[in-house]
């Protein structure tokens, strides 16, 4: 993609979680393309300097922190290592999700630890997260923080009880957030993406799950990372500034609310 379509993103500092790997690794390295930094929060260190390696190899700028979003001293500990290495924090991107290797089964058989930690990661990481960067934005009176949902959760797609329901919250947490949050000028919005291929292998989703999605969508071909990626940097730039509280799909018309 061309650079600089979109405007304001050059020199903000973005945080995305879970950005070591998938889709997060694609916003990092489309975000870096419009002269922003990505600060790659990630669980897994290596994979998250990784990333930033190449984000720098294209000639961008990154940085990567060790991020556990499920453990609020260490979400504390990655704002202000951001703000000690970059001085401001801009925008949040609340990414980072247990689902690749999610145990698939009706509820009653879903074991109860994989309940937990789903809830932990994909509920309290996002409230975790914000709560952490919030500080920042308020002082300079701008932020934009983006809650990543899933189309899962409009579709109710069964033997996903788990993560559908922690998806589901990110709908009530934004809506929340925005309207505490609008006095400072910081926007908080639920992206939610459609069927996405990437590198990481997703025993849960064999490739006719992904065939049989695509004849779904009204726009008959597989969501690209690069499609979710100007949908998330638009949300993040100055042409949204007025809308916040709200849902954006892309998904190719898959599913409508």
């Amino acid at each position: 993609m061309s650079a600089n379509n979109y405007n304001g993103l050059k020199d903000r500092v973005v945080i995305i979680t879970g950005g070591g790997q998938g889709i997060g690794r694609a916003y990092a390295h489309h975000f870096a393309e419009q002269g922003a930094i990505s600060v790659i929060a990630e669980y897994n260190g290596d994979n998250g300097e990784k990333v930033a390696e190449e984000v720098r190899a294209n000639g961008g700028r990154a940085l990567a922190i060790q991020t556990d979003v499920a453990d609020e001293a260490s979400t504390l500990e990655m704002a202000k290592t951001t703000l000690s290495e970059l001085g401001r924090i801009d925008c949040l991107i609340n990414n980072a999700a247990v689902f690749s290797r999610i145990t698939m089964a009706p509820f009653w058989e879903l074991p109860a630890a994989e309940w937990e930690r789903a809830m932990q990661v994909n509920v309290n990481g996002p409230f975790y997260c914000s709560r952490a960067v919030v500080p920042a934005m308020q002082a300079a009176k701008w932020g934009r923080i983006i809650n990543v949902s899933s189309a899962t959760v409009i579709m109710g797609r069964e033997n996903y009880l788990h993560y559908i329901t922690s998806k589901s919250a990110m709908i009530g947490m934004s809506r929340s957030m925005a309207r505490e949050l609008g006095d400072w000028n910081i926007t908080v919005n639920t992206f939610w993406p459609g069927v996405t291929k990437t590198e990481i292998r997703r025993p849960s989703v064999p490739d006719e799950v992904f065939e049989k999605m695509t004849e779904m969508q009204s726009i008959k071909r597989l969501t690209g990372t690069d499609d979710l990626a100007k949908g998330v940097m638009f949300l993040c730039s100055d042409d949204a500034d007025f809308i916040t509280g709200q849902s954006l799909q892309v998904d190719g018309g898959l599913t409508f609310i």
